[in-house]
């Protein structure tokens, strides 16, 4: 959205125009729901929490403070994915993932698979299926560029803990992309 675009929108929001938050959701619930779906996995809870998160930016506009282009979108993804946090901490048995995967078999100094001819979705989809411990830390690393002191202090767990997930759930990655470069080179073969 264009600055003049966004700063007027907020003028708007800070009004609480029905129009204009009927405007910001169509805007970006489109993308607010790909951030969100990074974190949860059923359609209906990432819907709910959608849902709670349009309630969320309504209540606290007006602690927004405009900071230029692109600060709007950047407050309203930090509460989706604040809210995306809460729902697992509140309706999933988050554990980190100890010892389901075994990552002996990937050496630390291996070159990262090239992910370019890849599609986005197909991507995402990998980052989906990964267990949920890895999944969170791996996107608030990631996405959020959360640290792991930051991302430890989010999910209320050891600093080491989220680097173990995070290189425990990039190897898994990298096995995930080899699989899949492996069954489309034998489809065209």
């Amino acid at each position: 959205m264009e600055a003049n675009k966004e700063q007027i929108l907020v003028k708007r929001l800070l009004l609480k125009e029905e129009a204009a938050w009927k405007e910001l959701f169509g805007a970006y619930s489109g993308s607010l729901s790909y951030v969100c779906s990074r974190y949860i996995i059923g359609k209906d809870d990432v819907h709910d929490v959608l849902q709670n998160s349009f309630i969320n930016m309504f209540r606290s506009i007006d602690s927004f403070e405009y900071r230029g282009n692109g600060s709007l979108k950047a407050w309203i993804t930090r509460i989706v994915v604040n809210e995306s946090l809460k729902h697992i901490r509140q309706y999933s048995d988050f554990k980190l993932v100890t010892d389901d995967f075994d990552i002996a078999d990937i050496s630390d100094d291996e070159e990262e698979p090239d992910i370019e001819e890849i599609p986005q979705t197909v991507i995402m989809e990998m980052i989906r299926s990964l267990p949920e411990g890895y999944r969170t830390v791996f996107n608030l690393y990631v996405f959020e560029n959360k640290s792991h002191k930051q991302i430890a202090g989010l999910l209320g767990i050891a600093e080491n803990s989220s680097a173990s997930q995070f290189h425990r759930a990039k190897a898994m990655l990298v096995q995930k992309i080899k699989e899949y470069k492996m069954l489309t080179k034998a489809q065209y073969e």
